[in-house]
């Protein structure tokens, strides 16, 4: 058998989602996430005007040489638009496979590890009362470890803040369409201090320890604001509310940077959702200075170059914590879930639920129960697209915010 359609969807069921569909000459179907927030065009492009034709004809069960030729033969490696595209068609390939097999994805590489996959949930607030009554809500519905993000006194709306009131479902989407009020053709702006974020933070997580007590595990993302040194001063100052981790606390271009933190915190470190490749990663893993490898399935050259990743980072004792918000599709959701499953060295999964627009169109299998996601048992990834229900959600021009320091620089998100 080889591959004989190659098929690109673009839909916005709420955001928008780019999804590959490859087709075999026998009629088999696989389904691989394509998106990138805020530049999903550039990928669909990629795929349907340089990769489809050279796709078609090729043996859909030669995984690893696929990779290797979508990689190498490009001579343009690396960067998002690339590795999301080899992504998408990584995993419809695996997810063809593991259908031909009848089985879950997971038992190919290698069965199960664990039962379920422990998550964490997002709880945010514009201020303390509402951060308070998102944790008490994920608790209740049986969630062990919630991301914490609150507003700064002074700084209005800030990235990673849900401005609903409490009580209300935490469906936080930055990307601001022009469908939904935001700017058509550029970038909503947002302001930044980082002094006085450094200065308040510190308070949020002592009285969340005092009112949630110590069994909660509290997650953090400084969404990469801080320079070295101030991410070194507060991961320290930090450490005595017991951090499961600290995100992105430091830009990782220069992976250099975060020894510094290391040299000044024990508070543990996460990193890589906008890395997309292991290189990203050498010196901070090799030197052990993360505890977390964050990338995406969808953003890091699919299930075959993620489990490369993570099995680099088990050998140096890291553990994987997948990126898994919104602009993961479905079928992204699952392809990290199968590797949760699969891995030695699991540490968390980030989870975001997509709301009812976008299950409509994304028909899953994975299910939630107190605090833990599983894939399900459904051969393939057990996810599909509703083409005709995705063909009701037209795309729309969408991006994400741009920070601006209070002096008008345009800082970090």
């Amino acid at each position: 058998m080889t591959i004989d359609l190659v098929d690109v969807n673009i839909t916005s069921p709420g955001r928008n989602f780019v999804t590959l569909k490859i087709t075999t000459s026998d009629g088999i179907v696989g389904w691989g996430d394509a998106t990138l927030n805020g530049r999903e065009l550039a990928v669909a492009s990629y795929l349907s005007d340089h990769l489809a034709s050279m796709l078609v004809g090729r043996d859909e069960d030669r995984i690893e040489d696929t990779w290797q030729y979508l990689y190498r033969g490009a001579y343009w490696r690396r960067g998002p638009v690339t590795m999301a595209a080899i992504a998408a068609v990584d995993m419809a390939l695996w997810d063809i496979k593991a259908k031909k097999a009848g089985m879950p994805l997971y038992q190919l590489l290698g069965g199960a590890s664990r039962d379920g996959v422990r998550v964490y949930a997002h709880a945010s607030g514009t201020d303390y009362a509402a951060l308070a009554n998102a944790i008490t809500g994920y608790e209740e519905l049986g969630f062990t470890a919630v991301r914490v993000q609150t507003g700064v006194p002074g700084l209005g709306q800030i990235y990673g803040v849900s401005s609903s009131g409490p009580g209300v479902r935490y469906d936080y989407e930055p990307a601001k369409r022009a469908a939904d009020g935001g700017a058509a053709e550029r970038p909503h702006e947002e302001n930044w201090d980082t002094r006085t974020y450094l200065s308040h933070m510190p308070g949020v997580f002592a009285r969340i320890r005092e009112d949630f007590g110590t069994g909660l595990r509290i997650l953090h993302d400084g969404h990469h604001r801080m320079s070295p040194i101030e991410a070194a001063r507060f991961a320290k100052d930090i450490e005595p509310y017991d951090l499961f981790w600290l995100e992105d606390c430091t830009p990782g271009e220069d992976q250099a940077a975060l020894r510094l933190v290391r040299q000044h915190s024990t508070t543990p470190l996460a990193i890589g959702e906008i890395f997309n490749s292991v290189y990203d990663y050498q010196t901070l893993i090799t030197e052990r200075l993360i505890d977390y490898v964050r990338s995406a399935v969808t953003h890091t050259g699919g299930i075959t170059a993620m489990k490369k990743l993570l099995d680099f980072a088990a050998v140096y004792g890291i553990r994987s914590g997948i990126h898994g918000p919104t602009d993961i599709s479905p079928v992204g959701m699952a392809a990290a879930l199968h590797l949760d499953l699969a891995i030695h060295n699991f540490g968390i999964q980030e989870y975001m639920p997509h709301n009812a627009e976008t299950l409509e169109v994304f028909r899953t299998s994975f299910t939630f129960d107190r605090g833990f996601l599983h894939p399900g048992d459904q051969p393939g990834l057990g996810v599909e697209l509703d083409e005709e229900a995705a063909a009701g959600h037209a795309y729309t021009k969408a991006y994400l915010p741009v920070n601006r320091l209070l002096d008008g620089t345009v800082h970090d998100w």
